[in-house]
């Protein structure tokens, strides 16, 4: 079984999402891209034991020019239409409690209706056609480093060892709590703070399909950059991406004070720009999360993957080029796993976070 040792319990982008990205974030686009492409390559690499820490701006002018290398096994075209970013269908009422289903994500537990996420409706959601506008949405501001962040894999036997004070390695967060002044705060007020935690995970190095699949409690695994990663939902079963604002990177922080992401982020997205395949985080089974592109340069929709949210191709695994099963990234929800595929995993959060408390002056929740 994997084992997690964390000391404490534990979201725009033209090109990267079809893309998307906010006027806001577009300014930070050039340097978070070439840091990402950083994070990617100094994680990805071969050895015993890699370590990804806070950039130098040497590591961050050589990641931008740093050429890709594609994987085998990434289809020329994908079967299902690519996601129009002004028409990203919306993920609630897609959230299920009694099973896998495609296109959906399979939650542990059941929404109280008294749970956390944003407290208002941004204009970017449609309800009525149930769409939401990635290149309209709010992200909050801020540019903070974090020269304490810190990741790293080792292999001990059959187990991959992971490593990380839970903070990016190559990518700056905004400020929180988000501040009254920030256009943001209108619609998510979030009040929580980023800390630096103590991380570890004991995974599978050859994980292996359980007979049927599991269920998320929330958690889902963590990324190569040292960030965590959430599932898809928010504590009320909604759309987390869509609803809640996140920063420029596409992070923020739980009422437990890890930063978290609840997708894939723009800025590893960008990072994997010209690349048919990569591998960006590990999901708590030990199966590899990958942004995957056809020859367009497009990410597959719900139709091209399983009711897990992933595929069996060959990719790049260990080292090696491997036929092996992998969750995928898309721009739709569940956006990374949609339910456990393998035997081993980390049950991660036994619930949603706490509901967040509002300050005095918080917008009225609608």
């Amino acid at each position: 079984m994997s084992r997690h040792h964390d000391a404490t319990p534990s979201r725009g982008r033209e090109s990267s999402r079809n893309a998307y990205r906010t006027p806001a974030a577009r300014t930070l686009r050039p340097v978070i891209a070439a840091l990402g492409a950083a994070a990617l390559m100094t994680a990805c690499g071969s050895g015993e034991t890699n370590r990804s820490s806070a950039p130098s701006p040497a590591a961050a002018s050589s990641a931008a020019s740093a050429s890709a290398s594609a994987s085998e096994g990434t289809s020329d075209s994908w079967s299902g239409t690519p996601t129009d970013p002004k028409k990203i269908p919306l993920g609630d009422g897609k959230v299920e409690q009694t099973g896998a289903k495609k296109g959906y994500a399979w939650s542990c537990r059941a929404a109280d209706g008294t749970i956390g996420g944003a407290q208002k409706e941004g204009p970017w959601i449609d309800t009525k056609a149930k769409t939401w506008d990635s290149t309209a949405k709010v992200s909050v501001q801020g540019k903070h480093t974090w020269p304490q962040a810190d990741y790293s894999e080792s292999v001990s036997g059959a187990d991959r060892v992971i490593k990380s004070t839970g903070l990016p390695t190559h990518e700056v967060t905004g400020t929180f709590p988000i501040q009254p002044s920030d256009p943001a705060y209108q619609y998510d007020f979030n009040p929580n703070t980023i800390k630096q935690k103590a991380i570890g995970y004991t995974l599978p190095l050859h994980p292996t399909a359980a007979a049927h699949p599991s269920c998320l409690a929330g958690q889902v695994g963590i990324l190569k950059n040292g960030v965590l990663l959430f599932a898809g939902f928010d504590g009320e079963d909604r759309d987390a991406v869509a609803h809640e604002t996140q920063d420029a990177c596409d992070g923020h922080p739980a009422p437990t004070e890890e930063y978290h992401y609840h997708d894939i982020p723009s800025c590893l997205l960008d990072a994997t720009e010209g690349k048919r395949s990569t591998l960006v985080g590990y999901a708590l089974d030990g199966y590899g999360i990958y942004v995957e592109r056809d020859a367009k340069g497009n990410l597959p929709t719900n139709a091209d993957l399983d009711e897990c949210h992933g595929r069996t191709s060959t990719v790049e695994w260990n080292g090696k080029q491997t036929s092996i099963y992998h969750y995928v990234a898309t721009t739709e929800f569940p956006y990374t796993a949609g339910c456990f595929h393998g035997t081993d995993k980390t049950p991660g959060p036994t619930g949603p976070p706490p509901a967040r408390k509002a300050p005095a002056a918080a917008p009225t929740s609608r």
